[in-house]
């Protein structure tokens, strides 16, 4: 068994969420261990504040039949801290031990061993520097070093300007042809040794901006033994393009940076040293400019060599390394096999909306302008807060965080007093709720997320509302990659709260009803898929039977209200067939109330009325991950609250389409039907003036004279065409037929027998 003190050491209480914080409280309890310790623990973390251990010590008790929080959870948290369970406490992190900003390792230095550099003993001056040249530039680059000193105010050899004029491909020649450095470079001072620029210059002269190409970065450090370095460096797989032992205390790698420009190359510099710091390895910030010296292989340096420890070392390019990076520093959970948690899955979290959604899941509420979003969610934070139902659906009793970023402090506040008393609901639970108001204030969401989890670790809050988005999105809302980068900042605060995230978006331009729920959201299909709820608001036009039937419940209503005001006991002399009927329900209010109480009933009705024909339609769907889908929802958005169609009214209402062609097409085809009738009924109409009784024929002149239709028109109608099929077929049903005319007979109509022609 270990120790659970000694275990505390390898967990920072600083990078724990408040419920893992808890969790150890727990664990120490259930081991039998005491409160005190879980404080003195507790104390290395900066949200610690007195005696809160002690009151939250009381709390933890094994109810119903739970599992309790047992020591294994500290064993757990402390071997992501280091601990080795096989080695015990003596191979505990020491505090130069290096860890990510996520928590995972990249060099535990603890644990790393010193790479030594040994001397070559078959040195080879001059090809270590070809060598060198070769690998950093090509032949036509201009190459800046230094052979000459002088002596500075401290007494120390410092480097000249030195020279900048020749190329690569030059130097490498006269190297060849000398065979000796001095002759090739100049003689150097073997006291300060000599020095080389790693990035290729124009030859006009050694500043930031003569450098033609921001290939490479110095990597150096004097502040830990040279061995550390070469091993830290080469733990890292730093892309080196070559790696040279200083003969002092330090080693120079020549980092693959492969910048584009100056800008980019300062951003990957300052992340490159960023890494190193992290890792152990304090690198020379003075060393950062992409035209600094470095030291030249193949050279002495007070009786010690300059030399060439290697050439293209680690990963083979910038890219490589930094996804490599990535790669080690993700927080992603190891593969589990399912045998293994087979006979122990854990349970489901509970409901927070009955059949909708969660705890610790996310829901996405979207719709299109004055679709009364923000009240809804507001309606939602109440009905949490409260334990009652929001839109027919029962919500678990909870704490709620209700972030608003549009609406300035006092509008939000009226708006949930508003809402409060639209719902006659009683305020019985408003410690429930808590408002933060960002208007004004608002960041973007992957800045706001840490904040909004830092403030809330201890709050416990069940759901956190977010409304809108809008004002914090990050990035193009079109962009699958940005949007999935930003829907991954509500997960983030589902998992470290362990609430449930909810949040509104508007619907894209144009009307939605020929679209499919999932699909009406603004921006990329992200939206729609990232949720494990969506709710979707489409509007429904109400037809004027609709609103006519409403107007008279409304006249109902009023009626109804000036009546319990006015009459007691009325209702026993009205039938049930009566109190459904607007008129009779008035007649009767009129044979029971006087002047002043009519007057006021006008008022009463005036109000409904009013109200009824305020009200908009609403329809909402659901896309579910964790529940069936449930039928759709019909609502009326009666300010400030929705409310059921109670009336079920609008349940056969389709929405708007949205397709201007289909529309159009709609429309002309009840047109080309009413014309066709139109055109069927005159030629009947005109054939029964001009064929009556006794009468078999008549002439195609004689009918076209009579219907204003030419001769060619009347063929097609009569004989049938591809434009209006149907009309020859009624045409003949009716009993008339077309004869083709001959060179001594005209064409004609003719009466037939339909049955038996």
């Amino acid at each position: 068994m270990y120790d659970l003190k000694d275990l505390l050491e390898y967990i920072d209480p600083a990078q724990l969420s408040y419920q893992e914080w808890c969790s150890v409280g727990m664990a120490l309890k259930q081991e039998g261990y005491m409160a005190s310790d879980w404080d003195s623990w507790s104390k290395a973390d900066s949200r610690y504040k007195p005696g809160e251990c002690f009151r939250k010590w009381g709390t933890f008790r094994n109810e119903n039949g739970e599992a309790p929080v047992t020591g294994g959870t500290i064993v757990e948290l402390a071997k992501r801290g280091g601990f080795s369970p096989s080695k015990g406490r003596d191979y505990a992190l020491n505090w130069d031990s290096t860890i990510s900003d996520d928590g995972d390792k990249i060099i535990d230095s603890g644990w790393l061993e010193d790479k030594e550099i040994v001397e070559p003993k078959n040195w080879n001056p001059i090809q270590e520097l070809i060598t060198y040249l070769e690998t950093l530039f090509n032949s036509s680059e201009n190459v800046g070093y230094v052979t000459t000193v002088y002596h500075g105010e401290d007494g120390r050899l410092s480097p000249q300007r030195g020279l900048w004029d020749r190329t690569a491909g030059q130097l490498i020649a006269e190297l060849k042809k000398y065979n000796d450095i001095g002759a090739a470079l100049g003689d150097y001072n073997p006291e300060a040794g000599a020095w080389i620029r790693f990035n290729p210059l124009d030859g006009e002269g050694i500043k930031n901006e003569n450098v033609t190409d921001f290939r490479y970065a110095l990597v150096e450090s004097d502040k830990i033994p040279p061995a550390r370095q070469n091993a830290i460096i080469r733990e890292l797989e730093l892309p080196v393009a070559a790696l040279v032992y200083s003969g002092g205390k330090s080693v120079h790698a020549i980092v693959k940076i492969q910048a584009d420009d100056y800008s980019e190359y300062r951003k990957r510099v300052e992340y490159l040293y960023k890494v190193c710091a992290k890792n152990g390895l304090q690198v020379d910030t003075q060393n950062k400019n992409p035209s600094r010296l470095s030291r030249m292989p193949g050279i002495m340096r007070k009786g010690h060599k300059q030399f060439l420890m290697g050439t293209n070392l680690g990963k083979k390019s910038w890219d490589e390394w930094a996804e490599w990076i990535d790669a080690v520093n993700d927080d992603l959970p190891n593969p589990e096999e399912l045998s293994d948690v087979w006979d122990n899955i854990p349970p489901l979290a509970d409901c927070l909306i009955d059949g909708v959604l969660r705890k610790g899941h996310k829901m996405l509420l979207a719709g299109p302008s004055k679709a009364g979003k923000s009240f809804a969610l507001i309606e939602l934070t109440i009905a949490v807060a409260e334990g009652t139902r929001w839109l027919g659906f029962k919500c678990a009793q909870g704490k709620v965080l209700y972030v608003n970023l549009e609406l300035d402090r006092a509008s939000c506040l009226h708006r949930f007093q508003d809402v409060y008393r639209a719902l006659g609901i009683p305020a019985k639970n408003l410690r429930n709720i808590d408002i933060w108001n960002l208007r004004g204030k608002s960041v973007p969401m992957d800045k706001l997320a840490p904040k909004l989890i830092r403030r809330s670790e201890k709050k416990n809050y069940d759901v956190i509302i977010i409304d809108p988005i809008y004002k914090i999105i990050t990035g193009d809302e079109n962009s699958a990659d940005q949007m999935a980068n930003f829907c991954n900042q509500f997960d983030k605060i589902c998992t470290e709260l362990h609430a449930a995230v909810v949040y509104c978006h508007h619907h894209s331009k144009g009307a939605q009803g020929g679209k499919k729920s999932m699909d009406r959201a603004s921006g990329s299909g992200v939206f729609a898929r990232d949720p494990d709820a969506l709710l979707d608001l489409t509007e429904l036009e109400v037809t004027d039977n609709i609103r006519e039937m409403l107007r008279g419940k409304a006249i109902i209503r009023g009626t109804e209200k000036a009546l319990n005001e006015f009459v007691k006991d009325w209702q026993n002399d009205v039938g049930q067939d009566d109190r459904l009927s607007p008129t009779a329900m008035q007649e009767y209010a009129g044979s029971k109330l006087d002047f002043d109480q009519s007057s006021k009933m006008a008022e009463y009705v005036s109000t409904e009325i009013a109200r009824e024909e305020h009200c908009t339609a609403w329809r909402i769907e659901g896309t579910l991950r964790e529940f069936a889908s449930f039928p759709p929802l019909d609502l009326w958005f009666d300010y400030p609250i929705h409310r059921p169609d109670s009336y079920e009214v609008l349940k056969d209402i389709q929405p708007d389409d949205g397709d201007p062609w289909i529309k159009r097409k709609q429309v002309f085809a009840k047109q080309q039907q009413k014309k066709g009738k139109e055109t069927l009924d005159m030629y009947l109409d005109a054939l029964e003036e001009l064929m009556p009784e006794g009468t078999d024929s008549i002439t195609i002149d004689e009918l076209a004279e009579v219907t204003g239709k030419s001769k060619d028109r009347i063929r097609h109608d009569f004989k049938g065409s591809k434009r209006y099929p149907g009309r020859a077929k009624t045409l003949q049903k009716e009993g008339y037929k077309y004869v083709d005319g001959t060179p001594k007979e005209p064409a004609k109509v003719i009466r037939i027998n339909p049955d038996n022609e």
